[in-house]
């Protein structure tokens, strides 16, 4: 990667010299904003470019390059390869279209990637519109977005998918007065993905904040590690997607599928490392600067400061919204402000100073009712909202502001509810200085609930044997689908508690059972396609021991199209909560469990949070209380709490138990683990979908 960000040599091969050719840009760009390596033009139609000697191709350059910008045909970018490797070069960006982007390019994207491995170079693209370090004065792209100049170097990594997108946030970026280290457009990511060069660029110390825009799922391993490595940098990672799934969706086969959806394993990774999600790409900016330039923030108490009562209600409330507390200033501050602030304004939180506290176009009396506001003890943040302060006032008082706080040991956040138009030089001035201004007392808040640190699940083990090469043993020896009789096995090598239960497979084996049991018991069908029981009328409750034979063969009978291996006869269980816990695992991607309201009402009101798998037992049972419905569990009008312990340790060895099956898991469900009052934990049923992959447990895993 060193070669693509830092190249000590650059060629571009098919530089153009007109210019109204964008392929100029590079070159221009490249020569002109402060690139201290070597520079190599390289086009057989030119004997110099930019002032430099034009080489006509790869092979006539005078030394070896790190990277090549390959403005060439899509049809030429193939055969170009090999002299690309053969020039030094260990990475390459491609521009063109015409490949995996349409239908008939897909073949020559993949032909272009297995060439690009086997030679050894990594590629930036193809459809792309390239790579920028700003320090290495490195500007290797072809966006018009660079046209007035270059950008600032600043603390802001940007990576995405779209070249069109990228060139917004270069210019949104100028506009803003937000520097910028590194910048890169993935286009249809052949080789190198956006989360790929995210992962290594959050390790430069000059990265303090990542932005990526994504248009496709990304992998789930790499996902996590990038959020992972953002942490514990004490870095912020801000993610803005356009496409939510993947292609392909599979159709869920069980009900936890159905829940947690395609994308699971972003939706944990963003909930578990605090991963902060943009929603459109004002909102990707806003965020990106205020995290760029801000200090964290240690706690919970927000000042509100502002020229209209009305703007500090809205403040109030938005600040409330993400989690805030706006409560009353100390009273030696109050009493302080009761000097500054006419008798008609408000010195408690929020603090209204009104607009007559302007005199003669004179911001000093406000930035000193800020500043003390800024001062007070126990006031984690301020956020000073000005409302139609316009014109020279405009102008003055944003020179207070860049006098007051050029270096605030905690965040000061500015919104602005006034026209660009009437505040263009006061915001200009802002910008050069490198503040944040905002247009909404929402935004605002965001980003100050942006600036918290992450609260990461903590998720760890005591030492504890579990019988992996066993449960590998039994899950290899059943089928695709395993039913609940045939995964009584892997219940039990977990060691998760369910109700002792027959298979019963003949009318002579009814009728022997039917003579030694007592009280009444639950048949359930026992067949491979018949995943949901209950739905299909698979399930009969509270048979009596002298109705088990006539209900055995009615349901033998009922299903006897789908050849049922037998029906289940099981003890009724004793009354309870009950949960749903599942886990869910696609082709290379991290298995997740969840659990959440059971039974009928599981797919109704999908009351259900889920983690990445295994769970402690300590997690499990945060899961559980973090449940709408856990009052039903912790003591809802006057019921007593149920011992989560049980429940708990359940749901931790479910989600061992799917880790351990491997890389053959597709789908486990336990649905429903039935809660009782005195704590136990029985599970009522069970559903295991494999697929034919090779059984593995990654180390990081298990």
């Amino acid at each position: 990667m060193d070669a693509l960000f830092h190249p000590r040599a650059v060629a571009v091969l098919g530089a153009s010299g007109r210019e109204a050719n964008p392929f100029a840009r590079p070159l221009h760009y490249l020569a002109q904003f402060g690139f201290a390596g070597d520079l190599y033009p390289v086009n057989p139609g030119y004997a110099e470019l930019a002032g430099m000697r034009c080489y006509p191709s790869l092979a006539a350059l005078p030394g070896p390059v790190d990277l090549v910008l390959m403005l060439i045909p899509a049809a030429r970018v193939l055969e170009e390869l090999p002299a690309v490797a053969a020039a030094g070069a260990r990475a390459a960006v491609v521009f063109a279209s015409g490949f995996g982007e349409m239908q008939e390019g897909q073949a020559l994207q993949a032909q272009l990637r297995d060439t690009a491995r086997k030679l050894g170079v990594r590629l930036l693209g193809p459809n792309c519109q390239g790579v920028i370090h700003t320090g290495e004065g490195m500007f290797g792209t072809f966006t018009a977005a660079l046209e007035p100049g270059p950008v600032a170097t600043g603390g802001l990594a940007y990576i995405g998918q779209s070249g069109a997108v990228g060139g917004s946030i270069l210019s949104l970026a100028r506009e803003r007065g937000l520097g910028i280290t590194a910048w890169a457009s993935t286009g249809n990511q052949a080789d190198l993905t956006a989360v790929e060069l995210a992962r290594y660029l959050v390790d430069e110390d000059e990265t303090r904040v990542l932005a990526l825009y994504l248009e496709t799922a990304v992998d789930d391993y790499a996902f996590r590690d990038l959020a992972r490595r953002v942490v514990e940098l004490g870095k912020k990672l801000v993610v803005l997607r356009s496409a939510v799934s993947p292609a392909g969706a599979r159709a869920a086969a069980s009900h936890t599928g159905a829940i947690v959806g395609d994308d699971a394993g972003y939706r944990v990774t963003v909930r578990e490392f605090g991963v902060i999600e943009a929603e459109d790409v004002d909102d990707l900016m806003a965020l990106a600067h205020g995290l760029t330039i801000s200090p964290p923030i240690a706690g919970e108490r927000i000042a509100v400061v502002t020229t209209s009562g009305g703007a500090g209600s809205l403040a109030a409330d938005q600040l409330s919204a993400v989690g805030f507390s706006v409560d009353d200033l100390p009273e030696e501050t109050r009493a302080e402000l009761g000097t500054l602030v006419p008798n008609f304004g408000a010195v408690d939180n929020p603090v209204d100073v009104t607009a007559q506290i302007f005199h003669d176009s004179d911001p000093s009396a406000f930035v000193d009712v800020c500043d003390r506001v800024y001062q007070a003890d126990g006031i984690d943040a301020v956020m000073i909202t000005l409302t139609l302060v316009t014109g020279t006032l405009a102008t003055r008082m944003a020179e207070s502001f860049v006098k007051a706080w050029r270096d605030p040991a905690k965040p000061i956040v500015l919104v602005w509810l006034a026209a660009h138009e009437q505040t263009a030089e006061a915001r200009d001035l802002l910008a050069k200085a490198g503040w944040p201004v905002f247009d909404s007392t929402r935004q605002a808040a965001r980003v100050l609930a942006a600036l918290r640190n992450p609260k990461v699940v903590e998720n760890s083990f005591a030492s504890a044997t579990f019988p992996v090469d066993q449960i590998q043993q039994a899950a290899a020896g059943v089928g695709a689908v395993v039913t609940e009789s045939e995964g009584a096995t892997l219940l039990g090598l977990a060691g998760v508690t369910r109700p002792d239960s027959v298979l019963v497979r003949s009318v002579d084996q009814a009728e022997a059972l039917a003579a030694q049991v007592t009280g009444s018991s639950v048949l359930k069908i026992q067949a491979s396609s018949v995943l949901h029981k209950s739905e299909r009328g698979g399930v009969r409750l509270g048979v009596p021991a002298e109705q088990l034979v006539r209900t055995y063969r009615e349901l033998m009978t009922s299903f006897e199209a789908e050849q049922p291996a037998g029906v289940l006869v099981q003890e009724t269980a004793p009354t309870g909560v009950e949960l749903i816990v599942g886990v869910t695992r696609s082709t290379g991607s991290l298995p997740i469990v969840t659990v959440g309201l059971g039974g009928y009402a599981t797919e109704i009101y999908r009351d259900a949070v889920s983690a990445f798998a295994p769970v402690s037992p300590q997690r499990a049972e945060e899961m559980v209380r973090s449940l709408t419905a856990a009052p039903l569990l912790t003591g809802f009008r006057g019921s007593p709490p149920v011992d989560l312990s049980g429940a708990a340790q359940a749901i931790s060895r479910i989600s061992l138990l799917a880790v351990a099956i491997g890389a053959r898991l597709s789908d486990l469900e336990v649905n429903p683990l039935r809660v009782t009052p005195d704590g136990q934990a029985i599970a009522l049923d069970f559903l295991l979908l494999q697929s034919p992959a090779a059984t593995h447990v990654p180390s990081e895993e298990l």
